[in-house]
């Protein structure tokens, strides 16, 4: 499968060959969905808490008599049903951590990938050349590449000046390509991906023999 590489004057430069067992995979909407959810859980800190009448600090006098006032038969004030009381079955630290097999969380990410493609929402850039980190610059970019949306910037290796020319940007995120994931790729219309992007991304996640048949040639 071919792509086109554009510039970043928005000029055609060359073609560039996808792996199909990476950018051609098919649609598993089922498995990209359960990636969703994973990674979101994950992201739960599970902190929160709520004291019981046990912990709550207050006095342990019985309200009033048990018999003769016509009124419910109250214990102390940290009842459940009392303001100010204990919280009954109250949230307590948990961990929302889940896992999934190397396997499936692969064919994620290479279905998210390849979805982008089969919609056309993938667009492949040579390199940014940011010489300093300059915002009106990078948008004028991301505006040459007809990006009009939310957009999803991966490049090969962290770069800082690319990080922080568009961290002022809205609807723009920028992301090594070894921390791509279902969640982010889901949440941006858009996927920006330099050439050496996609080689990582290749080498990541495609099949090793044909990854190194392809570089050798």
């Amino acid at each position: 499968m071919e792509i086109t590489v554009y510039n970043t004057a928005g000029k055609e430069v060359q073609k560039l060959d996808l792996l199909d067992d990476v950018f051609g995979v098919e649609a598993n909407p089922v498995l990209v969905h359960q990636a969703l959810l994973m990674h979101q859980a994950n992201k739960r800190l599970g902190t929160v808490r709520a004291k019981t009448r046990g912990e709550v600090v207050g006095s342990t006098r019985k309200l009033f008599r048990q018999k003769g006032t016509g009124r419910a038969r109250r214990g102390d004030a940290k009842a459940p049903v009392l303001r100010g009381g204990g919280v009954a079955f109250g949230p307590r630290p948990r961990s929302y951590n889940q896992r999934m097999p190397k396997k499936m969380r692969r064919l994620a990410i290479r279905c998210a990938l390849s979805a982008k493609v089969a919609d056309g929402q993938l667009i492949v850039i040579d390199k940014f050349n940011l010489a300093e980190p300059k915002t009106k610059e990078m948008a004028k970019i991301i505006q040459t590449l007809n990006v009009n949306s939310s957009a999803l910037v991966a490049t090969g290796e962290a770069d800082i000046n690319v990080t922080k020319s568009s961290r002022n940007i809205n609807g723009i995120k920028t992301t090594p390509a070894a921390l791509l994931n279902v969640a982010d790729l889901l949440s941006h219309r858009m996927l920006v991906m330099t050439v050496d992007a996609v080689h990582k991304a290749e080498q990541l996640w495609g099949k090793k023999q044909v990854v190194e048949a392809a570089q050798n040639a």
